[in-house]
């Protein structure tokens, strides 16, 4: 009995302390972004409409009527883009894997585009995944 009890105590204080990091969500205007993403918004993004603007404690997620969603980190860098309803702007995606997905993978879009320590990842519209090392060499195919 004193298990079964521990166990409803643990799983308790864990959905507690899992809805508390979602509540650091803060819902921010447009003009407290960083200037670079803001900066990179204006050039890339200009015509879509903001739905919401939030920001936490290590990074920022602008979200659009148009269903495309854009994390920056705390210096305004963009982490991730999704443009499932278009495509990601080619002027944002390293010329290695542009050219990489274009010789291997022709007549296809990148419709997502993550970046971190280790390298990016793309998704296309045919629904594969590319994961490039930061050499911008395919280390993985994932569909």
């Amino acid at each position: 009995m004193k298990k079964i009890k521990a166990i409803i105590a643990l799983v308790a204080l864990l959905t507690i302390s899992f809805s508390a990091k979602a509540d650091h969500d803060k819902v921010i205007t447009y003009d407290q972004l960083p200037q670079t993403a803001q900066v990179m918004l204006k050039q890339y993004f200009a015509n879509k409409v903001p739905l919401v603007i939030t920001m936490d404690w290590d990074d920022y997620t602008i979200r659009y009527e148009s269903g495309e969603k854009i994390e920056f980190d705390k210096e305004g860098n963009w982490k991730d883009i999704e443009s499932y309803s278009s495509t990601v702007p080619s002027a944002l995606i390293p010329e290695q894997i542009k050219k990489s997905v274009k010789t291997s993978f022709p007549g296809t879009s990148i419709i997502k585009i993550d970046r971190n320590r280790r390298g990016y990842e793309v998704k296309l519209n045919n629904g594969l995944e590319i994961e490039f090392n930061r050499e911008f060499q395919v280390i993985d195919i994932d569909d």
